[in-house]
């Protein structure tokens, strides 16, 4: 069990059996937990791993409960919109964990001014505290999703939640106009590649994976076309249907709180392996990633072709077949 939660319920605190769990990634032991707590996770990985743990998941809830158990996200707004949830979904205790660095001290004030705070209790760098659920008091905290120019909409805590990134912007500027008949876009966030790519000729079908389910409900939005595939899915263990013309992305090199730089690497396993024999990768990086040994052991041919002083932009083509692990 989570050390902070074990001390609160040491101190006093009572869970019910109707319980949920919102946002708890592995680094959270849930182990003690009765199995019929409901996880709520929509990261496809982490919701997987608890699954595996035999609890009852799901990617989002809005099903009613006694109490909840909320692992706030470092993304303040996240934070504030899943507080909300809670307490429109309890009807006992909502309990709140952070670390530190992720907000909770400046979360633990404002919840401070709005209703009675038990705790809290400060422990392995963060805090947690619980209140009786009171929806009133946070209604202004309820989800609002941001309208970007371009129609594209997106809610808060979903990458670059607050305008196009502007690495996806430079990768879609150097592809060409004919990107491919088949089209996979490896961790797509809530579409903007996918839906640029739609735009251009020759696209006959284009896959969205995404591990994000928040992100990828997103995209179903702002990808309204009949040839868009929409994939709730772990890239790295993803299978494409049938063989690709292209792979473009944009790979994240964080999971979660966690900085995996190798996150890149095993995208461009991935690609390497879903492209047909003439098939080539279309990707962005951050400028410090050390991506170009990867490219090298799952490609014959890949050249740096136009970016900035923050970002490159790679394509590869004539991907290997039977390497090694990069």
């Amino acid at each position: 069990m989570s050390i902070r939660l074990d001390l609160a319920r040491d101190s006093g605190l009572t869970l019910s059996d109707a319980l949920s769990v919102m946002l708890p990634t592995p680094a959270q032991d849930l182990s003690d937990l009765p199995r019929t707590t409901e996880v709520v996770q929509p990261f496809k990985p982490f919701h997987d791993h608890f699954t595996d743990q035999g609890f009852h998941c799901a990617h989002a809830s809005d099903a009613p409960c006694n109490d909840v158990i909320l692992f706030i996200p470092r993304a303040k707004a996240q934070a504030r919109v899943l507080l909300h949830q809670a307490c429109q979904r309890a009807s006992g205790w909502v309990v709140v964990d952070g670390a530190k660095t992720d907000g909770i001290d400046s979360l633990l004030k404002e919840v401070r001014k709005r209703v009675p705070v038990e705790g809290p209790i400060s422990k392995a760098h963060g805090k947690i505290f619980w209140f009786g659920a009171n929806a009133e008091a946070f209604s202004e905290w309820a989800m609002a999703g941001t309208a970007l120019p371009g129609g594209y909409r997106t809610v808060p805590g979903v990458f670059s939640s607050g305008g196009v990134d502007p690495a996806s912007e430079l990768l879609i500027q150097a592809m060409p106009d004919r990107p491919g008949a088949r089209i996979a876009d490896l961790g797509a966030g809530w579409g903007y590649l996918s839906a640029q790519l739609l735009g251009r000729d020759g696209v006959q079908s284009l896959d969205l994976v995404e591990a994000d389910h928040t992100a990828l409900d997103c995209a179903r939005q702002n990808v309204n076309d009949p040839r868009a595939r929409f994939h709730w899915a772990d890239a790295l263990t993803w299978t494409a249907p049938e063989p690709l013309d292209t792979v473009v992305m944009n790979p994240p090199f964080h999971t979660s709180r966690a900085a995996v730089p190798a996150l890149g690497r095993g995208f461009i396993a991935v690609a390497a392996r879903a492209l047909a024999p003439n098939g080539q990768l279309w990707m962005v990086a951050n400028r410090h990633l050390p991506y170009e040994a990867a490219l090298e052991a799952h490609f014959t041919r890949f050249e740096e072709h136009r970016g900035d002083g923050r970002f490159k932009i790679f394509n590869a083509s004539r991907p290997r077949r039977r390497v090694g692990a990069t």
